[in-house]
Formats: structure tokens, sequence, C-alpha cells
């Protein structure tokens, strides 16, 4: 549960400070450079140009035996002003407690440590499929101004013993699709025992 509280504790860098400022065009780094693989959960992740890396920051003070922050990338720097949402990704996998057999069990802790954060949930959480690969979703928004909302999507996963959670943090529910859609799976992960 502390890594769901890191990533939704990112969602509030995701803000920046709300002030007017200018962007600057991102560098174009090599395509290697912006792929993430995963290879104990089979998954990768296209990081969009241009993104800033921060998972390592996030890792600092973490107990890697309970669950780490697998990746944390940004549109623009965290500390960075800006006058939109700061769009992130955040993934992180953490052991998963005896008793959560499904990762709809989970959703309630999710929900909760969400709402805690100012969240609100928007509809029901709902199974989706990537590449074969089940999870769950739960979609929240949280009202930063009159005019700017923060919108997040939370994907659980239960393998290997661990809930891999990935967060998806936009300005509007087209932002947060686009970055989804760079999450994919090589092969699918077996399913927690029951």
């Amino acid at each position: 549960m502390k890594l769901i509280l890191s990533a939704l504790a990112a969602s509030a860098l995701c803000l920046g400070a709300i002030a007017q400022s200018p962007r600057n065009p991102p560098a174009q780094p090599t395509a290697d450079a912006q792929l993430y693989r995963n290879p104990t959960f089979n998954f990768r992740y296209r990081i969009p140009y241009g993104w800033v890396d921060r998972t390592k920051e996030m890792q600092e003070g973490n107990d890697a035996a309970k669950g780490e922050v697998l990746l944390a990338v940004f549109e623009r720097p965290p500390q960075a002003a800006g006058d939109t949402v700061n769009s992130a990704v955040i993934i992180a996998a953490e052991k998963a407690s005896p008793g959560l057999k499904k990762p709809e069990n989970y959703l309630g802790t999710l929900t909760e440590t969400a709402t805690a954060q100012g969240f609100k949930p928007e509809g029901d959480p709902s199974e989706m499929e990537i590449d074969s690969q089940r999870l769950v979703r739960a979609d929240f928004s949280k009202a930063m101004t009159d005019k700017l909302t923060m919108h997040q999507s939370t994907l659980v996963l239960l393998a290997k013993g661990q809930i891999v959670s990935f967060t998806f943090i936009a300005g509007s529910h087209e932002d947060v699709e686009q970055a989804l859609e760079g999450l994919n799976f090589t092969a699918k992960v077996a399913p927690a025992r029951r």
C-alpha cells in the first residue's frame, strides 16, 4: 500500500505550480532509450519523447523487499511550473497480502487511498485486456482549479505474489488513454495461485 501512496503522492507533483510557463521543444532521444522493459512481469512501456525519468528519485527510501517503484516518468520535471496537469506514468510493484487472491480485491485499498488524496471515483471499476493480459481498472478525477482537472487511471495486475499498479495521470481522459497506449505485454503473466 505504501507504493500506491507513492504513486498518488506523485500525482500532486504532476500539477506543479499553476503558473504560465513556456514549453521548450523536447529533445529527440534514441528510440531504444524510450522503451522500458520489465522481464519479471513481461511488460514494456513506450515512454513518450521528451518525458523525464524520475524513477530513481521515487525509489529512494523504499524497502525493495516489500515493493518498489519500477518506473516514474513525467511530461516535464515535477518541479517545473506549468499551467496544465503534468502528465505522468508511475508503475509500482509490491508484495501482495496473504489473503489477496484476485486483483479486484485490491480495488478497495486503491479507492480508499485515492479518495484520501482528494480524488473521486469515476464510474465502476472494470476489466480490460492488453495483449491477452487481464487487468482491472479504476478511474479517478480531482478538480485542481475551476478549469483544471487531474484524471487518473490505475490498472492492477496480480502476478508472482505481487500487486503491480500502472498509474496514468493527465489533464484529460484522452491524454490518459494516449499514455495508456504505450503499455504492452510480451507474454501473458501466469495468474496468481488461488
